[in-house]
């Protein structure tokens, strides 16, 4: 994590937190000629435009307080969305039950790429029953071996 999202951090996640929203991620980018502060929050029924809102505005009021930015950049505040990212350990554990696409470092049974429904996970591995052909088969993937994993939509 960049210095820039480490401070953004600290200054976002007790107003996140005081409106009982959850801090889901934080990315800093730059797209073209723009710089964009990402944050994006979530709810266990789901965010709406007052939310996305009220941090905004109450971010915005810190981060010019604070400036930490150096330059000109956009703030946008908004739900993950459908396919929401899961960065932490607790992320994991919500979505056991549900379809997930995980990407690993390393080759796991000579793939590197998995989706399918996460059956379980312990905090150092998790467990995923992928569909091949026909057949089920459960995958287990040490968790230091995650590169990335978010929830996968699926249409039946």
């Amino acid at each position: 994590m960049s210095k820039i999202t480490e401070v953004v951090e600290e200054l976002a996640a007790p107003i996140i937190q005081e409106l009982g929203l959850e801090l889901v991620d934080i990315e800093y980018v730059k797209e073209g000629k723009s710089w964009f502060l990402r944050v994006y929050i979530d709810k266990d029924d789901g965010v709406d435009i007052e939310d996305c809102g009220s941090v905004s505005e109450r971010l915005s009021e810190k981060l010019d307080e604070t400036d930490p930015i150096p330059h000109n950049y956009f703030l946008e505040v908004s739900s993950p969305g459908a396919e929401r990212p899961l960065k932490k350990t607790k992320d994991f554990e919500k979505a056991i039950g549900k379809n997930v696409f995980i990407k690993t470092y390393e080759p796991i049974d000579g793939e590197k790429s998995f989706e399918g429904t996460l059956l379980e996970f312990d905090g150092q591995t998790v467990k995923i029953e992928v569909k091949i052909k026909t057949r089920k088969k459960v995958i287990e993937i040490p968790y230091e071996k995650v590169a990335n994993a978010r929830l996968a939509v699926t249409f039946s």
